[in-house]
């Protein structure tokens, strides 16, 4: 586990307002984006392709892409008169690192409660701790 030291450093790196992990989590927010990264997991894909199973104009799909293009999820080429999109299975890190520092520190603040009730707990079995 994390000391209070080794939390504030990860959080002195990186700030609550992050412009990239902002756009990455805002990218995230939405479930065709999701299902999008989800379907790009199994390899890359033609445009047309992603967009074969949402019920949406092409341009508003076209707009979720920009979206994970932005949160920096996925990248796009284009070929003739194809464009395919790419997963960018590191862009999650910024993510994973934010959830395991927040993780790290609300399992801090649980286990300092949990001392405080056995210890409250255990005074008040040995007749020393405070009355209800």
């Amino acid at each position: 586990m994390l000391d209070a030291t080794a939390i504030d450093k990860i959080l002195s790196h990186m700030t609550y307002h992050s412009p990239d992990l902002d756009s990455l989590f805002q990218a995230l927010s939405d479930p065709t984006r999701r299902a999008v990264l989800t379907r790009l997991a199994a390899g890359s894909a033609p445009v047309s392709e992603l967009a074969e199973p949402f019920d949406m104009a092409l341009p508003s799909f076209m707009g979720h892409l920009k979206k994970l293009e932005d949160g920096g999820l996925i990248e796009t080429t284009k070929a003739g008169r194809i464009r395919t999109c790419a997963l960018v299975p590191k862009a999650l890190d910024p993510a994973r690192t934010w959830i395991d520092a927040q993780r790290e520190i609300w399992e801090g603040r649980l286990d300092r409660l949990d001392d405080y009730v056995m210890k409250l707990m255990k005074e008040r079995a040995n007749g020393t701790g405070p009355k209800d």
